[in-house]
């Protein structure tokens, strides 16, 4: 099972449009691939509803795909609070992971990148070597989600493609 992480709660998010577009380029490929949004999820405290998100979302998948807009030179500390408040050996020890970064600027969330990569890899995660990070997201996507530039839908296919195989 692949589970699609888009790593940020915030309402109408370009995060959320990427993460529908990998979606769609997965599914193409297996039927075993899930999309799940931080919006509107309490990930606060170790809950119900987070132990929920856990049995549906985390604990089968074998790949995640974490897809991370830029804030304040990393990504979300809501994406961070769900890691830390899970059930880690279960969730994420010996997984494999695809990670993306978004952002308005021109680095494409690069930092945010690399401090992911990093807090993965202590959870005995292995990163994929492709790693996108999609600059000035907004000249990218459009509102309804469809890519405007022929060169990120093919690094995007090209990346898919080879997560499945890695």
């Amino acid at each position: 099972m692949i589970t699609i992480i888009a790593g940020t709660n915030r309402n109408d998010s370009m995060t959320l449009r990427i993460a529908q577009v990998y979606h769609g380029l997965l599914s193409a490929h297996t039927d075993d691939v899930h999309l799940f949004s931080l919006q509107g999820v309490n990930v606060w405290e170790r809950s119900g509803e987070l132990t929920a998100v856990e049995a549906r979302y985390l604990v089968p998948a074998e790949k995640f795909v974490f897809i991370m807009p830029e804030y304040n030179g990393s990504f979300p500390g809501i994406l961070k609070l769900m890691m830390d408040n899970s059930d880690i050996r279960h969730c994420w020890w010996y997984k494999k992971a695809m990670l993306v970064g978004i952002s308005d600027g021109r680095a494409g969330n690069l930092r945010g990148l690399d401090h992911m990569t990093n807090i993965l890899n202590y959870l005995r995660i292995q990163v994929f070597y492709n790693k996108l990070p999609i600059s000035r997201i907004n000249e990218e996507i459009d509102m309804a989600g469809n890519l405007l530039k022929k060169e990120t839908a093919a690094a995007m296919q090209a990346q898919a493609e080879a997560f499945l195989a890695f």
